[in-house]
């Protein structure tokens, strides 16, 4: 059995703690996975890069506090979030305060001037009995969020992984970012609609001409030799 393989049976025995692999095998094992949650946060390769080597050093030197009770990736995303967090605090220091831009009409266009949709936003999906979670075990779904999620401002995004991805407390994304509960709500609610905007054209859309195009096809004509009336 490879050294591999025995990773992963340690990772998913039955009724067994937890044991760590190797170190020297964490980057095969899960350095991609780590990169692109460390990408998604910060927005910045070298950025997810560096967090990503802070995450396995400090992982390193933690290894005799590891109890077993989650699963070895689990645990290294763990101390990941810290690291990106950490990060995105010193970009914000760095950067200094402040509010982007309002310059976004998305949600002007969205609204009436009483504050009602224009066009209400369609369900995330009929095919999935109305369930988002269905849509989004899908990795097409995963595809199309991360490519929206790149259109949207930085700190809206950033806002909106560290809520509703990461379930991060609101009043530790508002010391995160800087910004008060006010602003959060504001950023949040500008990330939704650039992503319904966007999902809508990437997935929806998508999805419903391909299911035009299936059911427009004509049905397959039976093998064997034609009966009589057929030419």
């Amino acid at each position: 059995m490879t050294g591999q393989a025995e990773a992963s049976d340690r990772r998913t025995g039955p009724g067994a703690a937890t044991a760590l692999s190797d170190p020297r095998s964490w980057v095969d094992l899960h350095g991609d996975i780590l990169f692109r949650f460390a990408l998604a946060r910060l927005r910045d390769r070298h950025a997810a890069e560096e967090a990503v080597q802070e995450a396995l050093l400090a992982a390193l030197g933690a290894r005799a506090t590891f109890a077993g009770h989650c699963a070895e990736r689990t645990w290294l995303i763990g101390i990941l979030k810290h690291k990106v967090v950490d990060h995105l605090r010193r970009r914000i220091r760095d950067r200094g305060q402040g509010d982007e831009p309002d310059n976004d009409t998305t949600e002007k266009s969205a609204f009436t001037w009483e504050s009602a949709w224009r066009q209400p936003p369609r369900r995330w999906s009929s095919a999935a009995q109305e369930d988002p979670a269905s849509d989004l075990e899908r990795q097409e779904f995963a595809a199309a969020l991360r490519e929206c999620l790149a259109g949207v401002p930085e700190r809206a995004a950033q806002a909106f992984v560290l809520k509703i991805v990461d379930e991060t407390d609101s009043d530790e994304i508002c010391k995160v970012l800087s910004i008060t509960p006010t602003n959060l709500w504001v950023l949040l609610h500008r990330a939704r609609l650039r992503l319904r905007a966007c999902l809508e054209q990437r997935w929806f859309l998508a999805r419903d001409q391909t299911s035009a195009a299936k059911d427009a096809k004509p049905p397959a004509q039976p093998k064997g030799k034609p009966g009589k009336g057929r030419p």
